[in-house]
Order: structure tokens, then C-alpha cells, then sequence
């Protein structure tokens, strides 16, 4: 079977003419940043409201057209305008849909966010999964930063995923140290942008929660976008999450944007499972003495100001982001340390909440009638 390139997508795209009769949709630059992985085929077609519906039969035309060039498994085209309300839901709305329904065979699916990027929230992610599995449960890690996955490099994981069956469907989850992992990062080359809009972003979670053969799982954990924008409000209100951690750095600018990704989570009704200092202290190597860089205690007095669980303070240490960077995270490459000990017992907490049903929520209003 032959393979398939960009070149050979844009090729046939520009055989469709554009919805206005000018030119094809690849000169009138409807079609997003293509993605192509082992006849698995990703973008977008780019248009504006008013051209919904017409763009909702083009849509299907041109990933059947897709489909039939040789070496095509799959296409995935999404649209990115909202579409009008119709009794058939459109694309955003059946991927919206399916985030509802869950991952058959996942117990629990937890969120691991932070307000801002730059905190530690992935290496906290990736630690705290593995810090479940050394305390004897079965693991799997979703990464959903679509932009900026961290996921392939953080376990060392390279090569592209497998399909689990003949018709190519679904794919096998990539795996190290016991954990199942997915995401976008081993779909796409690492210097590729995805430049992609909501619906897109949308499709490709979706695929990457339904469209792989996760095994039994006791708990997965989503290492959720940086920042509160519309994929993650989508995730916290379609995922039917069990509960959200929220990572922060001690300094108060940190703490104001954690503020923020912690209401989101409230305003959704998703169970807030606590907070984790990053970057709490240094200790210096040669004297031994304690630096606190970032000031000390920040998140901690947030939590009991807002009556949320202080989950446990991680410091920063060279050996963490040495051992994060050669895709051996700390609690599995030094088990005996000190900090892979804090990771393993903040998934204890977090998973003796998890199985408790406990987690800070909303009060509930209360409505006075006339």
C-alpha cells in the first residue's frame, strides 16, 4: 500500500471547488495544517457560521474523497464554525456526546491542571500516574494538550501507535512503565504547529479517549491544556470527570491564575480533589541550606482559604527536571527518594477520595419562591 503525504491530500483537496465557485478549498484557504500518520488523516475545513450548512455537505464529501485515495485508512474532518441549531446534531455536538459517555472500562478519570503554563503541571502529571501504579493500581494517561503535548517525551516514548484491529478503527495505546499513554504528539512530528480551532481540538480528544483500546483501567489521568480556554471548559463539562487537581507555584501571579482554573472546575460541578505546590523549596547541594525561590506556602494557604485539600508540596529540584527530561520521571528512576515518596502519597490521598466520592464541590443556591 502506498503512503500517503501532505502533498498527495492537498493534491486531490484541490480538485473540490470552494463553496463559492472561486477556485478550490485549498486556494481559498478553508483547509488547516493536515496531519498524517500510517493512513490516518487529520485538518480542518475553515468557514463561518452563516456558511454552516452548506460546509456540513461539504464536509462529507470531502472526507469520502479523502478515504478513496490509495493508502487512506481513515479521515478525520472537522468544521470550525459552530454550527446552527438542527435536529441532527453536527460534529462538535456527536464528539460533545461521546466526551458524555465516558471510556468504557475506565473506573476513574481525574484532572490534572494549573492556571498557567510554566508550573510543573505535566512532570506532576506523569509523576502522580506513576505514583498510582507503584501503589498497585492500573494506569493510563491521557495527554490533551493538543498544542503542546508533553506526554511522548516525559515517558521516552517514540514510534507511532499501532491500529488494534484489521479495519484500523481504533489504535493500541503506546506503553511504558506499565502505564497506557495516548496522545496527539505521537500522531504528528514534533515541530508541527497544530493550528487548529475548537471543533478540531474537539475531534481529535475525542478520538484519542474512544478511538483507543484501553485495557481495564482503575484510573486515568488527563494532563489537561494550561490555561482556562475552550478545550479545557470543553473537557471539564463534557468528560465525566471524578474529580480536578490543581497544580500551581507558591509565587501570588501563580496562585491568581489557579484561582481561575480551580472556579472553572467549580462552576462545572467537577469535584476540586486538592492543590499541589510546585517548585515549594530549593535545597542547595552544597550548603545545604533551604531557598524558598518562589516564596513558600502560597498554595497551602490558598487551599485552607478556600477550604479545598492541600494535596502535598513537591520542591524544585534539579534531579526532577533532569529525570523528567530524560523520559525516566522520578518516582519510577529513583523509587527510594524522598520526592517519588511525596508523589506515592499524594495518590494515595487523591485515590482514597476518588474511591470515597469526596472532592470540594459548589454549594448548592438557595432559591426563594415568590
Amino acid at each position: 500500500m502506498p503512503d500517503v503525504t501532505k502533498d498527495t491530500i492537498l493534491a486531490e483537496l484541490r480538485r473540490i471547488a470552494a463553496p463559492d465557485g472561486r477556485g478550490n478549498i485549498v486556494s481559498a484557504g478553508l483547509v488547516s495544517e493536515i496531519a498524517v500518520n500510517d493512513g490516518q488523516v487529520m485538518f480542518a475545513l475553515n468557514t463561518d457560521p452563516q456558511h454552516a450548512k452548506s460546509m456540513g455537505q461539504l464536509q462529507a464529501f470531502v472526507q469520502k474523497a479523502v478515504e478513496k485515495i490509495p493508502g487512506v485508512k481513515k479521515a478525520l474532518v472537522a468544521l470550525t464554525a459552530e454550527r446552527p441549531p438542527q435536529r441532527e446534531a453536527g460534529p462538535k455536538q456527536q464528539a460533545a456526546q461521546t466526551l458524555r459517555n465516558g471510556v468504557p472500562g475506565v473506573k476513574h478519570l481525574i484532572a490534572v491542571a494549573s492556571g498557567k503554563g510554566g508550573v510543573g503541571k505535566s512532570t506532576t502529571a506523569i509523576n502522580l500516574a506513576l505514583g498510582f501504579k507503584a501503589n498497585g493500581l492500573r494506569v493510563a494517561v491521557l495527554d490533551a494538550d493538543v498544542y503542546g503535548p508533553s506526554m511522548p517525551k516525559l515517558f521516552g516514548i517514540t514510534g507511532k501507535p499501532e491500529a488494534s484491529d484489521r479495519q484500523g478503527t481504533r489504535m493500541k495505546p503506546m506503553s511504558r512503565f506499565g502505564v497506557e499513554v495516548a496522545s496527539i504528539g505521537f500522531l504528528v512530528d514534533e515541530a508541527t504547529p497544530m493550528i487548529w480551532r475548537g471543533p478540531m481540538v474537539m475531534s481529535a480528544l475525542t478520538q484519542l479517549l474512544r478511538e483507543v483500546a484501553w485495557s481495564e483501567t482503575d484510573v486515568m489521568v488527563i494532563d489537561m491544556p494550561p490555561g482556562t480556554g475552550d478545550a479545557q471548559l470543553t473537557i471539564a463539562q463534557q468528560t465525566p470527570l471524578s474529580g480536578a487537581i490543581i497544580v500551581s507555584t507558591p509565587q501570588d501571579l501563580a496562585l491568581i491564575d489557579a484561582r481561575k482554573g480551580l472556579n472553572m472546575f467549580l462552576k462545572v460541578n467537577v469535584p476540586v480533589l486538592g492543590l499541589v505546590e510546585n517548585m515549594s523549596y530549593f535545597i542547595c547541594d552544597q550548603c545545604g541550606k533551604r531557598h524558598e525561590i518562589f516564596s513558600h506556602g502560597g498554595a497551602k494557604a490558598e487551599a485552607q482559604k478556600l477550604g479545598l485539600p492541600f494535596l502535598g508540596e513537591i520542591p524544585l529540584d534539579p534531579m526532577i527536571r533532569e529525570r523528567s527530561d530524560a523520559g525516566e520521571p522520578i518516582v519510577v528512576s529513583k523509587p527510594g527518594s524522598a520526592h517519588a515518596a511525596t508523589f506515592r502519597a499524594i495518590a494515595k490521598t487523591v485515590w482514597e477520595m476518588l474511591e470515597q466520592g469526596t472532592g470540594v464541590k459548589p454549594a448548592p443556591k438557595l432559591v426563594i419562591g415568590d
